[in-house]
C-alpha cells in the first residue's frame, strides 16, 4: 500500500524564525528518547552554554539523521566536500552556571 501524502501548515513566529546560533551539539539517549543539545563556544571563553535543546523519540532521531544525511548530501553535489576541520577533543561538563 502506497504512503498517503499529507499536507502540513507550519506556522513560525518571529522570534523562532531568527534562529539560535550552534557550533556544538551534544547528543545522549535512553531507551525512550534522543536528546540533543545545542551549544554556543566562543574562541578563547572556557564556558560554553546551551542554546536549545531537542528532545525526539528515536524513530524521530532516524528520521532526523537520514534527512540530515540526504541533505548534507545535497548540499555536497551542490557545492562540494566539506570540510571537516575538528581539533582535538573539548573537555566537558555540565552543571549549574558558575561550576565547572
Amino acid at each position: 500500500m502506497a504512503e498517503e501524502q499529507k499536507n502540513i501548515n507550519i506556522e513560525i513566529n518571529d522570534q523562532t524564525a531568527e534562529g539560535v546560533y550552534s557550533n556544538l551539539a551534544v547528543i545522549n539517549h535512553s531507551p525512550t528518547e534522543f536528546v540533543v543539545d545545542f551549544i554556543q563556544m566562543m574562541p578563547g571563553v572556557p564556558k560554553a552554554r546551551v542554546k536549545s535543546r531537542i528532545i525526539l523519540t528515536p524513530q524521530h532521531a532516524k528520521r532526523l539523521a537520514a534527512a540530515l544525511a540526504e541533505n548534507v548530501g545535497r548540499f555536497e553535489k551542490q557545492y562540494g566536500n566539506i570540510k571537516d576541520n575538528q581539533s582535538a577533543q573539548m573537555p566537558m561538563s555540565f552543571g549549574p552556571p558558575g561550576e565547572a
